[in-house]
């Protein structure tokens, strides 16, 4: 986006270490590589491509990193990510 996001205080965020989180069901494991179509609640689909497939096994979950899709993000996507509960915006080593 040309025009950063701003956090509570005005500064730019750095998204190089932020991430969006959401805990999503999937009918099978994804494999690197594959294109996801990520949801949120105002209806938007964002593209992705799953990056990188891991264990967590304290949580029993698979954690997926995904890479947007596209080369950019909207204003509009990503106001839906940012005003959707289910998403969270999370420092990159926040678990």
């Amino acid at each position: 986006m040309k025009d950063r996001a701003k956090d509570s205080n005005g500064y730019p965020i750095d998204h190089s270490e932020m991430r969006f989180r959401k805990v999503i069901e999937l009918e099978k494991r994804p494999q690197i590589g594959d294109a996801l179509s990520l949801s949120t609640r105002s209806g938007d689909f964002l593209p992705a491509t799953v990056s990188q497939v891991e264990i967590d096994e304290a949580r029993e979950l698979f954690v997926l990193s995904c890479q947007f899709g596209r080369r950019a993000i909207t204003a509009a996507e990503y106001a839906s990510l940012a005003t959707d509960p289910d998403w969270q915006l999370k420092h990159l080593l926040d678990r």
